[in-house]
């Protein structure tokens, strides 16, 4: 067991590594990655491994996502770098109509093993283009795989798991949390569709991914100290998403609050809300963004965030 304190950042990229040293076929693709990446999560990889397995591409995600794709096909597994999930629009078309439906198309004789990195959520004072949370769209996609690790720990295990899955997947890391640290067991192994269980309570189940977590954890302790015990469940893998874990906890709360960053209407919480409701008749609630573009100037970006107070509220709301 080798344990690490490490940022989120860091973890990452100790995931390639750990992965580039285990299989020859894994490369990275993407704009600025020879120099670490914009958030360092690339660090020391292309001095360690040079430049034809850690390539420089030009502008162009199109022709990055399209090159990755070619990669997978060819029998390599390529890490594609997005930078972040809002420049990965212009991508859409080779991962939405080539990536995701190749293995279908050509009767499982094509497979797309790519992992395209595609840093979402609010990034502070970076305005409506540069702060989405997209995660949705993907995961109405049949044909790929979403991810969205909340801590270092799962950056590191999560990365791996989804370099080892053989089916694109559209890995979403939050891109406020790369300099957040936290201890990492490196012979930790995490399972894609598998949740984590953060608190346990038979107040009411607490559902969310990503960054969102820490906002979730202090409606928690506010939460406690009246009394409600939170069973707040960490999804980490959207699709699949855990519906046992889920629905098991829905089943005995008899209550259920999904939270997320992305904007509310048409959101993720809405299937995880449905399929509890469905299956529990549990009572249900949603919390997430309004569907406004997020601001740049601090006082309407604060509009677009999904508080602690709001979810505490919510919830109290929920419990009756």
């Amino acid at each position: 067991m080798a344990l690490s304190e490490l940022s989120y950042a860091e973890a990452a990229a100790l995931a390639l590594q750990h992965e580039m040293e285990a299989d020859a076929n894994v490369v990275v693709l993407g704009e600025d990655v020879g120099r670490g990446g914009i958030f360092g999560q690339y660090k020391g990889l292309q001095q360690r491994f040079g430049t034809e397995r850690v390539i420089d591409t030009p502008i162009s995600e199109a022709a990055i996502m399209g090159a990755g794709v070619g990669m997978a096909l060819a029998g390599l597994r390529p890490v594609v770098e997005m930078r972040v999930v809002d420049f990965a629009l212009c991508g859409m078309d080779e991962l939405v109509n080539q990536a995701a439906k190749n293995r279908f198309m050509f009767g499982g004789q094509g497979r797309v093993p790519l992992v395209a990195r595609m840093p979402g959520g609010i990034w502070d004072a970076s305005a409506a283009q540069h702060s989405q949370s997209l995660e949705a769209w993907f995961a109405h996609l049949p044909g790929v795989v979403v991810v969205s690790p909340a801590t270092p720990q799962d950056n590191y295990s999560l990365l791996r798991a989804a370099l080892r899955c053989g089916d694109p997947v559209v890995y979403i890391e939050h891109k406020a949390l790369w300099g957040v640290r936290g201890e990492v067991n490196t012979a930790q192994v995490a399972t894609l569709g598998q949740a984590a269980r953060l608190r346990d309570g038979d107040g009411f189940t607490l559902v969310s991914w990503g960054k969102q977590l820490q906002m979730c954890a202090a409606a928690c302790d506010t939460l406690a100290a009246d009394g409600i015990a939170v069973d707040l469940l960490d999804l980490r893998t959207l699709w699949p998403w855990d519906r046992e874990a889920v629905l098991a906890s829905c089943g005995r709360t008899r209550k259920l609050l999904v939270v997320h960053e992305a904007v509310q209407a048409a959101g993720f919480g809405a299937e995880i809300a449905a399929t509890a409701a469905e299956a529990t008749g549990c009572k249900v609630a949603r919390l997430g963004a309004p569907r406004i573009p997020v601001g740049y100037a601090p006082v309407l970006e604060a509009q677009s965030r999904v508080s602690a107070e709001q979810i505490v509220a919510a919830a109290r709301k929920l419990v009756g």
